[in-house]
């Protein structure tokens, strides 16, 4: 039995009707295997060996009475693998267009939680989508983003996948003690004694933020490193209103060797680099709505603090910076130049305060009353009363970069897809794998109904970049 942390029950605090809160995505699979075509059979009985190798896939939520504490996770007696794993057949003709109809479909879908959080689903008839054979698989891959970040689900992934066509063996599921029977009056006490340390812990963590401020100041004062954007210095735009149900999806899949070559050019990472071709087909799909604010845009940039201790762990690691996007600037080159500059003064200001400071405030939650204010905030359209925080997310997981393999069955690509909330509209989930970049792109349709314009823009900045450098 394990208490969720503050920050893992924000995302059950911010799940509403129109915003939920899982992570996934889409990997898309060619079929043929040396044992023959993959099918849900098949990917049953792997995920059935191998369902013992994270805690996610077994363990469901249990709730303190009047919602007094954080909830716990507990293994599910009554698992049933086939309460998350599906199949379903994508409409002819089998494209690009409808297979992002279904995943915005799917990411607009709350998920039970009487279950453990995580579903997958099997879609076959991928028979005209452009640079995949026909008749490809695809996964579409739905996990609470109360149990995972970005690392741990790539971790979740290597559990799954395999480095060759040969599954390797896993060991056999070794016994697990049963989670000890809680009654609701043990819950509360429980609960009442984590209150008891609340004081405590929140005078130790405001002494740290203020050891972290001091130490910031001096970076400014010293070194002469601007420190970065402030909360709700956000210019307003047409992605920080509240969203629908209604999911937009879509992706692009871009060279990595492409964007190593620009890094080799310009004293940046490739994250700056990502971050500077998200930029640019930002401003473009902006400017040509005549929603291009004067202000630069900004990004929230996760940031893992999962040590080497913490692998294979539960729940979320992560901090997170405000970085400017310098999309108020016309040349590609300058605009990376500044993304980078802003990019390394977040990280050493960032450093400064420290990350694990930062993500302590969210222990100090109330749960019950936060999930009612995360209710009384869309009902009341308060994303439209104040400036935004920050304009969207981009979040960027390295991947593998050889192939891999699912019960035999090469994975062709990996998209991501993430939640939004009312008043942050996109999020840019990334992910690179064997050579290639994948920038996936979840939004409303009410907000972004051409988002596939815009994901047409990153190949196209890319290119500017490229030609600039």
């Amino acid at each position: 039995m394990q208490q969720l942390t503050g920050l893992d029950a924000s995302f059950l605090y911010l799940e509403t009707p129109n915003a939920p809160m899982h992570i996934g995505g889409v990997s898309i699979i060619d079929p043929e295997t040396p044992n023959g075509r993959l099918d849900l059979g098949k990917l049953r009985d792997l995920l059935v060996s191998r369902i013992h190798t994270s805690r996610t896939f077994t363990q469901r939520l249990v709730e303190v009475p009047l919602k007094l504490g954080k909830p716990y996770w507990v293994e599910d007696e009554n698992f049933d693998i086939d309460r998350h794993l599906q199949r379903t057949q994508l409409p002819e003709p089998g494209g690009w267009k409808e297979l992002r109809a279904l995943v915005a479909w799917e990411f607009g879908q709350l998920m039970e939680r009487d279950k453990p959080l995580w579903e997958l689903l099997f879609v076959e008839g991928l028979d005209t989508v452009g640079g995949v054979p026909p008749g490809s698989i695809a996964l579409i891959s739905k996990i609470h983003h109360a149990a995972i970040d970005g690392v741990s689900g790539s971790e979740i992934m290597s559990a799954l996948y395999d480095p060759s066509p040969e599954p390797r063996d896993i060991a056999p599921a070794a016994p697990r003690e049963s989670d000890e029977r809680l009654s609701k009056t043990d819950l509360l006490k429980r609960s009442g004694r984590g209150l008891l340390q609340v004081p405590k812990a929140l005078t130790g963590t405001l002494g740290e933020t203020v050891k972290g401020v001091v130490k910031s100041g001096a970076v400014w004062g010293l070194k002469k490193i601007k420190p970065p954007p402030f909360p709700f210095t956000a210019p307003r735009t047409r992605l920080n209103v509240p969203v629908s149900q209604n999911r937009a999806w879509s992706a692009a899949v871009l060279s990595l060797d492409r964007i190593k070559a620009i890094r080799r050019q310009v004293d940046a990472t490739v994250n700056d680099v990502v971050l500077a071709i998200c930029a640019g087909a930002l401003r473009r799909y902006l400017d040509q709505s005549g929603d291009l604010p004067e202000k630069p845009l900004v990004a929230m940039v996760p940031v893992s603090v999962r040590g080497d201790d913490e692998r294979g762990t539960m729940g979320n690691q992560v901090s997170a910076m405000l970085v400017s996007l310098a999309t108020d600037v016309d040349d590609p080159a300058e605009r990376l130049r500044l993304i980078h500059e802003g990019a390394s003064g977040s990280k050493v200001h960032h450093q400064a305060i420290g990350a694990r400071t930062l993500s302590d405030y969210s222990k100090f939650i109330p749960f019950g009353l936060a999930g009612v204010g995360a209710r009384l905030y869309t009902r009341m359209d308060l994303a439209e009363k104040h400036r935004p925080i920050f304009n969207l997310v981009i979040t960027n997981v390295p991947g593998p970069q050889i192939p891999l393999y699912v019960a035999g069955a090469r994975l062709i690509a990996q998209i991501g897809a993430a939640p939004i909330f009312d008043g942050m509209g996109l999020i840019l989930p990334i992910f690179s794998y064997a050579g290639k970049l994948a920038i996936g792109a979840t939004s409303s349709r009410e907000i972004m109904p051409d988002i596939d314009v815009f994901t047409g823009y990153l190949s196209d900045s890319l290119d500017e970049l490229e030609a600039a450098i």
